[in-house]
């Protein structure tokens, strides 16, 4: 079993959760209710499944934590899979296309490999945890970062473990934000995909990082690309409840550091 073995795999499951996704898209679909504001739907439910299968056929001794079923195989696997089977859920059941299918593994060295596919573009970026590629039908093309567009998506939605101290709402009124970049909010994780891509400088979130399914592949992602990837105080993310900065360059990750960082001073 090798690197490159688990990667294709990566790929193989996100590409078929997000083969359901997209033949699902348009229907009315049941809901199935969480929590206050939170639901997933009958396309979660299916995708997650595809995916789950993909998975245990290949390798049935590794442990999953799915979005929507939570974790399942043995307690003690060394090997855990990291499944969301669709990042956008209020976006699609609105019939929006902004979703992402995201299939990550955290082994004993953190995250390994990982796969985050647009059902609608029909493109997947992955990694085997070395390099990220965008595939596009049979065709890899590597990912770079680049800090050009200045479009920095800020993620708005629940649950804020940071606050008061932070709120990633507060750069959208900051001066300097406006001044440098232009803020997008497109409520999923394939615009962390798309910092490594390239078609976006930068992504910053609150929330709690450590075996998350909806950030482990993007992460992974960024990280094999070259981008920023922190905390919101700048230390390593995966590490608890610190939020995530990513950035395609050094400047841009500094400069919104400073902006997260003179929140937290300005609330002492």
């Amino acid at each position: 079993m090798n690197a490159r073995s688990d990667a294709e795999l990566a790929v193989a499951a996100a590409l078929a959760g997000a083969a359901v996704v997209r033949a699902m898209y348009g229907r009315t679909l049941a809901r199935f209710e969480k929590s206050a504001g939170d639901f997933a739907t009958a396309a979660d439910l299916e995708a997650e499944k595809v995916i789950l299968d993909v998975i245990r056929t290949a390798r049935p001794d590794d442990a999953v934590t799915g979005e929507e079923g939570g974790r399942t195989g043995a307690e003690g696997a060394e090997r855990m899979w990291l499944v969301d089977p669709l990042c956008g859920t209020l976006n699609y059941a609105a019939r929006n296309m902004l979703v992402a299918v995201n299939v990550a593994l955290r082994a004993q060295d953190g995250v390994t490999v990982a796969a985050s596919a647009d059902p609608f573009a029909e493109e997947v970026f992955w990694t085997d945890g070395e390099r990220a590629w965008a595939r596009r039908g049979d065709v890899d093309e590597e990912l770079r970062p680049s800090p050009g567009s200045r479009l920095v998506d800020v993620n708005l939605d629940p649950p804020f473990p940071n606050e008061p101290g932070f709120r990633a709402v507060r750069l959208l009124a900051d001066p300097r934000f406006a001044e440098r970049f232009q803020p997008r909010v497109v409520s999923t994780t394939l615009a962390v995909a798309w910092v490594a891509a390239g078609r976006r400088a930068a992504f910053v979130t609150d929330g709690h990082l450590r075996d998350n399914v909806h950030f482990a592949a993007g992460i992974a992602l960024c990280q094999a690309a070259g981008c920023v990837v922190t905390g919101i105080h700048g230390q390593p993310p995966h590490t608890g409840a610190g939020g995530l900065v990513v950035a395609a360059d050094r400047e841009t990750h500094a400069a919104l550091l400073r902006m997260t960082g003179d929140q937290v001073a300005s609330d002492r």
